[in-house]
């Protein structure tokens, strides 16, 4: 029998922060001690699985980094974090042996194998008298809560749009982080986190992740208050330019829910209404309209849960990729393509864990259209590599560019790297700063270098072929080979069987 002072564990996952987080806002409520609990349930994910998506090396690196600045903020008010490794039901079991805890908090994760796991869990502790409750911590609303007319999920991103914006007025306000925790009566033993070995040993290649990342509550704070002072009334100019630093910058910092979705719409909302931005309006709008698209991505996820693994429009299952080409595959996953602003969006990603979501968009049109290579490939090399890597928002952005997924790109828009070089950075700063080697060449042609003259190269030291590498594809052939491939996909599915070879690929 449960004593009305037992404990309550807080099961944190993708909610590592104190302010506006409603499972431990209920947690704080209760009489008994409060007992934070993470667990790295990687134990039990079999990486065959095509559900499950253990974190990849940069998503381990934040972990490690926004789990130490949580501990240290709960350390300040008198509480701890409590760390085990493997499975989530195991763990939590052990948790409540040792505590006497009889009541389960946590915020909900969306991913289809946190869904089956967690609805387990609460059936499981439910059966045994204990209390487990889940609350939203993630989204502005949940993907069960916005449907069309007709009762459907959404498919079109503007109408989702329409929709979501017509109800944020309804928006609660966003929570302060408690007062105060009580500690338990004793405090059960913990793993460290250096035991966990979430870092890079060697080689160390997280220097830049290091340089320009501060993971934790009080990092995507700082993040949202440049944003709120600075960038945002020039949000919607600047966004679309890698050479700016215009976008928010708080990817990362939503993923791992260090702030929360409501907290950012309702600052940016704090500042329409006061009238910090008279006459700037539209690119608050723009930058809303954006973090809606997040919650695009969750409702298309939780709606059709094996996006990661298959496009949502079945005509595309036989597309006919090119069969997997690891020259090819590596050259553009190193930034050796011969094409700058690819390679450039290349190069920061691998340094930093991050790259801007204009190239983002250039960089995974060259892979699927002009190399012809599958987009889960592309999809799982994100994964691996980004801070911000976020289930939901990496396979819906893969299937709109790949032409494949929900208010998808049309087959035929293929982005031209030249130009879209040429019109977002058009004076080279981007690519200069990440392709050193093209840093003397000339405006005119820093997005084309082939097409310099020989005596340009020369006064620039450069050398085709050797101080840069030759382009792996002629844009124009490629463009061109991609529309016959995408011609294959508009015919029904049955022709499509017989026309065309079964895609290759697949995470890694």
């Amino acid at each position: 029998m449960c004593a009305k002072t037992s404990p309550t564990i807080v099961w944190f996952r993708q909610d590592l922060r104190l302010a506006d987080n409603p499972a431990l806002q209920a947690a704080s409520r209760g009489d008994g001690g409060v007992i934070p609990l993470f667990i790295l349930d990687d134990a039990d994910l079999d990486d065959a699985d095509d559900m499950a998506w253990p974190p990849g090396g940069a998503s381990r690196w934040w972990l490690h980094h926004a789990l130490a600045a949580l501990s240290l903020a709960l350390a300040e008010g008198g509480s701890r974090l409590l760390l085990r490794r493997g499975p989530a039901a195991t763990a939590l079991d052990r948790v409540i042996e040792q505590t006497g805890a009889c009541r389960v908090v946590w915020n909900r994760c969306y991913e289809p194998a946190a869904i089956a796991r967690d609805t387990d869990i609460k059936a499981r502790l439910t059966d045994r008298g204990i209390d487990a409750e889940s609350f939203n911590g993630s989204l502005l609303f949940e993907p069960w809560t916005v449907r069309t007319n007709d009762g459907q999920p959404f498919r079109v991103y503007t109408p989702f749009w329409k929709a979501c914006r017509a109800r944020t007025d309804g928006l609660a306000a966003a929570l302060p982080a408690p007062s105060a925790l009580t500690p338990p009566d004793h405090w059960p033993d913990s793993d460290t986190l250096a035991a966990w070995r979430l870092l890079p040993v060697a080689p160390d290649w997280a220097a830049g992740l290091r340089a320009t990342w501060t993971p934790g509550e009080a990092g995507a704070h700082e993040r949202l208050q440049a944003l709120l002072d600075d960038r945002l009334a020039r949000y919607a100019d600047q966004r679309n330019r890698p050479d700016k630093d215009g976008t928010s910058g708080l990817s990362p910092h939503l993923r791992w829910g260090e702030i929360g979705p409501r907290q950012v719409w309702q600052a940016v909302q704090a500042r329409l209404e006061n009238g910090t931005l008279a006459g700037r309006e539209a690119q608050a709008e723009t930058f809303l309209k954006e973090l809606v698209w997040r919650e695009f991505s969750y409702n298309l996820l939780y709606h059709f849960p094996d996006m990661p693994q298959r496009p949502l429009n079945p005509r595309f299952n036989d597309f006919p990729y090119r069969a997997t080409d690891d020259a090819l595959l590596r050259a553009w996953q190193h930034g050796r393509t011969g094409y700058p602003i690819v390679d450039a969006g290349m190069r920061q990603l691998w340094h930093i864990g991050w790259m801007h979501n204009r190239v983002r968009m250039i960089t995974a049109s060259f892979l699927v259209k002009d190399l012809l290579l599958p987009w889960r490939l592309g999809e799982a090399w994100f994964w691996d590599t980004l801070v911000d890597a976020d289930l939901a928002n990496n396979s819906a952005s893969w299937q709109w560019v790949a032409g494949c997924g929900a208010d998808a790109a049309p087959y035929f828009r293929i982005f031209n790297p030249v130009l879209q070089g040429e019109k977002f950075d058009p004076n080279g700063d981007y690519v200069r700063r990440w392709v050193p080697e093209l840093k003397d060449v000339p405006n005119t042609h820093i997005h084309r270098p082939w097409e310099a003259p020989p005596a340009v190269l020369d006064k620039a030291g450069f050398v085709l072929g050797q101080t840069y590498p030759h382009r792996l594809v002629d844009h124009r052939e490629a463009r061109q080979h991609a529309l016959a491939a995408f011609e294959a996909v508009k015919q029904p599915a049955a022709d499509t069987a017989r026309l065309v070879k079964r895609a290759a690929g697949g995470r890694r």
